[in-house]
């Protein structure tokens, strides 16, 4: 029986190029992570979705209540969410009610807000309406889906812009 070769340190194996065994490990690593833990199909629209120009001169609004699953790695929307957004100048509550099987009404309020113009922003297009003398919205049919909701007041006062949410 011959002796063992002596090993290589750490430091040693680090400072050494990847090699055909590197990749296979990182590989079987990779294919592991993807069926434990996979990416949401959505993910890269999310991060696309939430990034906007006007995002950078708005005010960002927070989630303050939810009564279903908003936001959470899945496929299926919750029925009958309710949702609370805050800022600084803007409450904002939303209802979304099931509608088709793809389809959801969004009922909103917005305080202060007659005359706010709402945008709910949907991956690849857009719907706008304006909030009524009592801050009251309504978006008929819309697709399930990621969506945020752009508020501008009035009088200047810069957008308010609440986190993406699934519809």
């Amino acid at each position: 029986m011959s002796p063992e070769a002596p090993r290589p340190d750490v430091d040693t194996l680090a400072a050494g190029q990847i090699d055909d065994t590197d990749t296979r490990l990182l590989s079987q690593v990779a294919a592991a992570f993807r069926s434990a833990d996979p990416v949401p199909p959505n993910l890269v629209d999310r991060i696309q979705f939430g990034i906007t120009l006007d995002a950078l001169h708005a005010e960002i609004a927070e989630l303050q209540r939810s009564d279903g699953l908003v936001g959470v790695r899945t496929q299926e929307a919750t029925d009958g969410q309710t949702v609370t957004f805050t800022s600084p100048s803007l409450t904002t509550m939303v209802t979304i009610t099931p509608g088709a099987a793809d389809r959801v009404r969004v009922d909103g309020w917005v305080v202060p807000g007659e005359g706010v113009d709402v945008e709910l922003r949907i991956v690849g297009t857009s719907l706008t309406t304006t909030a009524d003398d009592n801050g009251r919205f309504v978006f008929d049919d819309v697709p399930r889906g990621l969506a945020q909701f752009v508020l501008r007041p009035p009088a200047g006062s810069p957008p308010v812009v609440t986190p993406s949410i699934e519809l």
